[in-house]
């Protein structure tokens, strides 16, 4: 029996390999732009619909309204993953898509949203957390923007309009995570777009649980210029204000009930801070 030397394995070898060479699908699964987040979207298509629904998005912001940004130097040099941005919220999407902007706008190093080339190429690892039957049973418009980055979850306490108690969801901490391990998320605290709402106890036990980088997040304005889920005006002219925070890292030494208190009082208008006692 001939017995292969070294030299006989390596050639034997790289026989195997021309024959198992990579076909054509294998090398297209090698490209970035078939990378998937998550949730199973693809990144280019993400990409794609950012900057489609940015360019129609963008005159309600900055042409027919005006937006004012504050804080942005804050985002420039964040990590692209790893932060949570907890705001308080006035509609359904305008209010996540006016962030969305803004996010593109800092990846470009840019500090406001009046310069709209950053739609060439937006930024695509970026999440919100919605209420699944806000995304399922509004229609196709919610339907395609849940592809740019929704995190559905089940709300424990409403459930189409009405008042529930049922369980919490437990698969929302998951993919909160995924979606952390991947890039930024927007999540809403408040867990409604009423005014002077409470703040709920999810995101401090999330916060706590996963330790992101935290940037709080004030909207202003936006339930004037808006209808309730922010697909259409009813009021031009208005001053909407965007104004982002210093980032905070919490750590073990922080309870459940410090960056309770934190989100309480960090994601509130001044106004509304007022009628709390």
């Amino acid at each position: 029996m001939e017995i292969n030397t070294p030299k006989k394995i390596r050639k034997a070898d790289k026989k195997y390999s021309d024959k198992q060479k990579m076909s054509w699908i294998d090398k297209i699964k090698k490209i970035k732009l078939i990378r998937k987040d998550p949730f199973g979207n693809f990144l280019f298509i993400k990409r794609i619909l950012v900057s489609v629904l940015g360019t129609i998005t963008y005159p309600r912001f900055n042409i027919l309204n005006n937006t004012k940004v504050e804080g942005a130097e804050h985002l420039i040099n964040l990590p692209n993953e790893g932060v949570m941005f907890i705001s308080n919220h006035q509609t359904y999407f305008a209010d996540v898509m006016v962030m969305y902007h803004v996010f593109c706008s800092v990846k470009w190093k840019f500090k406001s949203i009046n310069f709209p080339i950053y739609l060439l190429n937006p930024r695509a690892k970026m999440f919100y957390v919605a209420a699944e039957e806000t995304m399922k049973d509004g229609g196709w418009l919610p339907k395609l923007l849940s592809y740019t980055g929704a995190i559905t979850i089940k709300r424990s306490w409403r459930s189409k309009g009405e008042e529930v108690n049922r369980g919490a969801d437990t698969s929302a901490p998951n993919k909160i995570k995924e979606a952390l391990a991947e890039g930024w998320v927007v999540t809403f605290p408040q867990g409604t777009t009423k005014a002077f709402a409470s703040v709920r106890k999810g995101s401090a036990h999330l916060i706590h649980e996963l330790k992101p980088i935290v940037v709080p997040v004030y909207i202003n304005g936006f339930r004037r210029a808006f209808d309730k889920k922010g697909f259409f005006l009813k009021k031009r002219g208005t001053k909407l204000q965007l104004t982002f925070q210093e980032p905070i890292q919490f750590t073990e030494e922080d309870t459940i009930a410090d960056i309770q208190k934190f989100i309480e009082k960090n994601v509130r208008l001044p106004e509304e801070m007022k009628t709390v006692k």
